[in-house]
């Protein structure tokens, strides 16, 4: 009988991406997937570093697989990813229960390292400081069959000072561009419609090819390898969906607006992480941009794609964050109109910059701005699906909503939730026009239509002139 596995991950995309590969190199060897983590062979943790909570919840539930571990000896349980390669030596000290332990760069490594756990009576640990295999030439086990997460580089060459990223994941290392076209034309053979592309700054993918002389530097001096991968891969017949996170506001340039323009398959969809709206705390956190020029580009984008969905990040309570820079973050949200938001409070994170700055702020002051700044994010998100009611809008449908299996749910090209009520013959991966009908604060309602969709809905641009 074949062993079985279950992971569980933590984080962001590339996370899940990862996650999708050490599926994929445990199937290899054999095993299957579980449905639960009591129930598996083999429980695999693929850990994020970048918030403090994410630390609590891992090594929570490591506790609980302890009673799980001395009632079944030969249960394997592995913790991969940023925390390991963070903690390396720690996860084992804290939880002695572990097998295994790797970092960000050797998930090649498992089945080795499966194989020295069989054999040894502690924690096996093993980190590496530079990757041996880049992540997507691994097997990949994905959860749906008609989207692929593809990773076009790892690492980031950024000092954002409340960042851990680089010192996990390493400087940044680009795939060449006919390694990611080969792999998404065999991903579309293989039925896949949707992709996004994966890296912690894809702005600046390619500059270190061209660094090392892989490849040489684009003619134009305005173009930019990614602008360039996005046009290539508008190419690939089948391929109906691209999408992309994250960019830098900082690297952002105009040719890939166009770009976007221009390609059908890429999505009216842009992740624009702002953190913060003061200059001043912009310049603490060397984001390398001001509030100015990132609305100039919210304006330039809105101003070349009709109807973009802009998404973005924020951080609340960065060391030295008075009143006035919090009211200035306020300020340049409700200027900017984002359709919607991931708000968070700041975290501490050991080996980061931030870690050791003055004017650390008390939790309770924290949390109240999150909550006024929360509280707003909600409301522009609450009106800019208000303005998508009345029109039809293509979806891509992802399977069963997960609280009423009466509906299926379904994601516009510019990456909203959309409920349509369950049609016998609709599948997970299939295309239909939706009538959207009412809107639900995060998502909205709607029906499956013959009519033809409209074209985007245009939003608002902000009062400030292009630059």
């Amino acid at each position: 009988m074949a062993q079985t596995y279950f992971i569980r991950t933590f984080g962001c995309q590339m996370n899940e991406h990862d996650s999708e590969r050490a599926a994929g190199v445990l199937q290899t060897m054999g095993y299957r997937p579980a449905p639960d983590a009591e129930s598996a062979d083999l429980v695999l943790f693929n850990t994020c570093a970048v918030r403090e909570n994410a630390d609590n919840r891992l090594y929570g539930q490591l506790s609980q697989l302890a009673p799980l571990k001395r009632a079944d000896p030969d249960k394997t349980v592995v913790v991969g990813g940023c925390l390991a390669q963070k903690d390396q030596e720690g996860v084992a000290a804290q939880a002695p229960w572990v097998d295994v332990v790797y970092g960000t760069h050797n998930l090649g490594r498992l089945p080795q390292l499966l194989a020295q756990a069989d054999s040894a009576s502690f924690p096996v640990v093993e980190i590496l400081e530079q990757t041996e295999t880049f992540p997507s030439a691994l097997p990949a086990h994905r959860h749906v069959a008609h989207h692929a997460w593809v990773s076009i580089s790892i690492g980031c060459d950024n000092t954002c000072t409340f960042c851990i990223v680089p010192t996990l994941r390493g400087p940044e290392h680009s795939r060449p561009l006919e390694d990611v076209l080969a792999e998404v034309r065999g991903l579309v053979a293989d039925g896949v419609t949707e992709i996004s592309l994966l890296g912690q700054n894809v702005n600046s993918y390619g500059r270190d090819l061209v660094r090392r002389g892989v490849v040489p530097p684009p003619r134009d001096r305005k173009r930019t390898l990614f602008a360039d991968l996005l046009h290539a891969l508008g190419e690939v017949d089948g391929l109906q969906r691209i999408r992309f996170t994250s960019p830098h506001p900082k690297d952002f340039s105009t040719d890939v607006l166009t770009a976007m323009r221009e390609v059908p398959a890429v999505c009216e969809q842009l992740h624009l992480p702002l953190q913060a709206g003061s200059d001043r705390v912009l310049r603490r956190m060397q984001r390398s941009y001001t509030s100015a020029r990132f609305l100039d580009l919210v304006a330039q984008a809105r101003a070349t794609l009709p109807g973009v969905t802009i998404s973005t990040d924020l951080i609340v309570g960065f060391p030295g964050e008075t009143e006035e820079d919090f009211e200035e973050t306020l300020r340049v949200v409700d200027e900017a109109q984002f359709d919607s938001a991931f708000t968070f409070e700041y975290s501490v994170r050991p080996g980061t910059a931030a870690a050791d700055m003055d004017g650390h702020l008390d939790p309770a002051t924290v949390n109240a701005r999150y909550q006024r700044l929360s509280a707003l994010t909600r409301e522009l998100t609450a009106r800019s699906n208000a303005r998508q009611v009345g029109t039809v809008q293509p979806l891509l449908l992802e399977g069963p909503s997960k609280t009423d299996a009466s509906r299926l749910t379904g994601r516009t090209r510019g990456n909203r939730v959309v409920h349509i009520p369950a049609v016998e013959g609709l599948e997970p991966g299939a295309f239909v026009n939706a009538a959207l009908t009412e809107a639900r604060g995060h998502y909205l309602l709607g029906e499956a239509t013959q009519a033809p969709a409209d074209p985007p809905v245009p939003t608002p641009a902000p009062a400030r002139a292009l630059a």
